[in-house]
């Protein structure tokens, strides 16, 4: 089984976010897209949305797609979690799982400031999409030197490889230039939200009387 992962707090899930999956999954020809919503959003809301609401909204998004999951991994763990975590465990559930850990190149290009960064790429195969608004850094740009060493441009499959066999790839998507943000901004504003974000979720939302 070869997957993309996608974290977040996804404070809503969004379109952006659904494409990305979708494109990255088909991209790679991988077998499943996985959410793994934060247990911990670091916004200070007056009114901070649960995890287990968060988790639902994921899971209204994508019934209607059976290449897509949401895992409750890290809500169940709790706390603070880092994501070498996550991928250490995911791991030990399925010693076969090939991972494909899906970044904005906003968090990779911050990459070095994350836990144990480097046994990311020890574990896992990196795929960096673009956020508007953020330069694209190649390893060389973006990591220490002696890091940046293992890796190399291979050609026939356009992709970056490192010596612990894994791969860094910088995939294209469609730039939906939407952010959970702006939806929170809008609902509380009381504007429409609709071609955001699926109208299941825009349900929810307005149903819980979230973000107002």
């Amino acid at each position: 089984m070869r997957v993309a992962l996608l974290g977040g707090t996804f404070n809503p899930i969004h379109y952006g976010h659904l494409r990305i999956a979708e494109e990255v999954r088909e991209a790679l020809k991988l077998d499943k897209a996985i959410f793994i919503p934060t247990f911990i959003t670091p916004l200070k809301e007056e009114e901070p949305i649960s995890p287990e609401a968060r988790l639902e909204m994921i899971k209204i998004a994508i019934r209607d797609n059976p290449n897509f999951e949401v895992s409750d991994i890290e809500i169940k763990r709790g706390g603070q979690s880092y994501t070498i975590d996550t991928v250490r465990e995911l791991k030990e559930r399925d010693k076969g799982l090939g991972i494909h850990l899906v970044l904005g190149n906003d968090s990779f290009n911050a990459i070095t400031t994350w836990c144990e960064y480097e046994e990311l790429f020890k574990s896992t195969d990196l795929v960096v999409v673009e956020r508007p608004g953020y330069p694209i850094k190649k390893p060389g740009e973006a990591l220490p030197v002696e890091l940046a060493r293992k890796f190399w441009y291979d050609s026939g499959t356009g992709s970056f490889m490192n010596s612990y066999g894994n791969s860094l790839t910088y995939l294209s998507t469609t730039l939906l230039d939407i952010s959970s943000s702006e939806i929170r901004r809008r609902v509380k504003e009381g504007g429409s939200t609709r071609y955001l974000l699926p109208d299941g979720v825009i349900e929810y939302i307005q149903k819980r009387g979230f973000y107002r």
